[in-house]
């Protein structure tokens, strides 16, 4: 059913559901148009509403091929809206969905053109702070790139930073999509430009490997990985770009690049990954990480681990309601962060052998533990029997006779 927002756009058709709203496909006086309505707690919230206000001088001034730029924002009574370019094509998400992984020459396109806008956003001052494939759309209408890849923009601007209020998140909370989350923010420190490097490095090793470097099982051991484990190595793709990946995955925000640089870099691999086919890498099984880490995080017998749902701005893309993919949580403690896995993240490991630090590995080290105890006990008790048995034949000998007897 058709709605007005404010008294210049219709939204007829819903896109998609997400944790921050719903997206509709409207009209507005100049065509088409991509609505993006808040939920209404979000809207009947007066600090936020002041917040999405003085936003939108910074929103509406961001114009960049590879951004989704916004048009207007209307705050009309109930009605908290941002109202942007429709782009002809799918998202990220979507896409990989379908695919499992990409080429590894179209990533990096992809990647570079999210770069570029984030180049774009960080010189005008506004940090994204929700990079993740659902809000990177493919124009299908636009020129082919490298690896034959659509031109990629990036969407969602502001959203995370007006539902980030201090009313919403106060210092113990923390807002995002818990595989994209740069380790500063998993510490409580404030988001700058270096958390979009970080989540976008993400995106990218998840397009060339199928998975992210960090994901799976309950969100705080995800957020914990973040702090404490290294990335796992990807096999067969140069090692230049394996480099720019580790640096911008940086635990220290210094040590990532600026975004200008990133898109450069990236750029210059091409020439070397043309005609490369996609990684052949395993994922790791995650449903039974899942389930020791959290029992309410896990898929019922027989169902695999779902991947996030996408919420797209383009029409035809599926919605999916099911996925809050936008997390508010407590930020972990010292002690807890301290707490985890120390290493590589997700090592490589032989079917069958349980992930270290699980509770099935925790079960395995104590059965080994009592079978070795129990040979300890065994061995000790043959040499005590051996020893005894030595000591037996020396006491049984037959004793000397040292009385003698005279013939009358």
């Amino acid at each position: 059913m058709a709605r007005k927002i404010g008294s210049r756009y219709t939204a007829n058709q819903i896109l998609g559901r997400g944790s921050a709203g719903t997206v509709w496909l409207g009209e507005g006086p100049e065509g088409p148009v991509a609505v993006k309505l808040l939920r209404e707690d979000l809207s009947s919230d007066q600090e936020l509403v002041g917040r999405f206000v003085q936003e939108r001088t910074a929103l509406l001034g961001l114009e960049h091929p590879h951004i989704v730029t916004v048009r207007d924002l209307v705050v009309d009574g109930n009605d908290l809206a941002l109202v942007m370019d429709l782009v002809r094509g799918t998202d990220l998400r979507t896409r990989l969905e379908r695919e499992r992984r990409l080429a590894p020459e179209a990533a990096v396109a992809i990647v570079a053109d999210v770069a570029d806008a984030l180049a774009a956003a960080h010189a005008a001052g506004v940090v994204h702070r929700d990079v993740k494939p659902e809000n990177v759309l493919l124009d299908m209408q636009g020129p082919l790139g490298p690896g034959g890849a659509h031109p990629a923009l990036l969407t969602d601007f502001g959203v995370a930073k007006l539902i980030d209020s201090p009313k919403r998140t106060r210092a113990t909370k923390i807002i995002g999509t818990p595989d994209y989350l740069a380790p500063e923010i998993v510490e409580g420190l404030p988001p700058r430009a270096a958390v979009d490097i970080y989540a976008l490095a993400t995106v990218l090793y998840e397009l060339l490997a199928g998975f992210t470097p960090f994901g799976g099982g309950h969100p705080g051991a995800v957020l914990r990985r973040h702090v404490t484990e290294t990335v796992v190595p990807l096999p067969g793709i140069p090692e230049e770009l394996w480099q720019l990946l580790v640096q911008c995955l940086a635990k220290a925000p210094a040590s990532r690049l600026r975004a200008s640089e990133l898109a450069a870099r990236l750029r210059e691999q091409l020439p070397l990954l043309a005609g490369m086919p996609p990684l052949d890498v395993d994922e790791p099984d995650l449903s039974e990480e899942a389930a020791e880490e959290s029992a309410p995080t896990a898929p019922p017998a027989g169902e695999p681990v779902r991947r996030r749902g996408a919420v797209s701005l383009v029409p035809g893309a599926k919605p999916d309601s099911n996925r809050d993919t936008h997390t508010s949580m407590r930020v972990p403690g010292p002690d807890e962060l301290a707490g985890g896995a120390h290493g590589t993240a997700r090592a490589p490991r032989a079917t069958g052998t349980p992930r270290p630090g699980s509770a099935k590995h925790r079960a395995t080290v104590r059965r080994r533990r009592i079978t070795l105890g129990v040979a300890g006990v065994a061995l000790a008790a043959i040499v005590g029997v051996g020893a005894y048995a030595a000591s037996s034949d020396g006491d049984s000998k037959p004793p000397q006779d040292t009385h003698s007897t005279s013939a009358p």
